[in-house]
């Protein structure tokens, strides 16, 4: 079974989702995992109280640059409530295989990356 899921998180890396900038962004972060080098910014576009639109771009290992592409596939039409509520479970559950705690940074730096964007959008 976890075969499948790497070849998920293979395509994650090589063909993200939701790549890219957005223009008009109510909520934008940027994280930085200092311990590998891995770097995410994710932009939002909120409306109320909902995600209307996600971009995320990046560079790092497969592991943190597929989390943030599966990630920001869930984010979207999501109220701002139930993003924050997101947690690590979520993520390793999306991932699908077993990630070890040097890894776990990786993992959840696009998480990350959406609460602090979130925390205080501009909308």
């Amino acid at each position: 079974m976890d075969d499948l899921y790497k070849e998920e998180i293979l395509d994650h890396y090589w063909n993200p989702h939701n790549a890219g900038f957005l223009e008009n962004a109510t909520a934008s972060a940027h994280e930085h995992n200092v311990t590998c080098g891995d770097k995410i910014r994710m932009d939002f576009i909120v409306d109320g109280d909902t995600v209307v639109d996600v971009r995320f771009q990046g560079e790092g290992c497969a592991i943190s640059q597929a989390s943030a592409s599966m990630l920001t596939d869930k984010l979207k039409d999501l109220s701002i409530k139930q993003a924050q509520q997101m947690s690590d479970d979520d993520i390793l559950q999306m991932l699908g295989i077993t990630i070890s705690p040097a890894r776990m940074k990786c993992a959840t730096l696009g998480l990350e990356t959406m609460k602090k964007a979130l925390c205080s959008p501009k909308n």
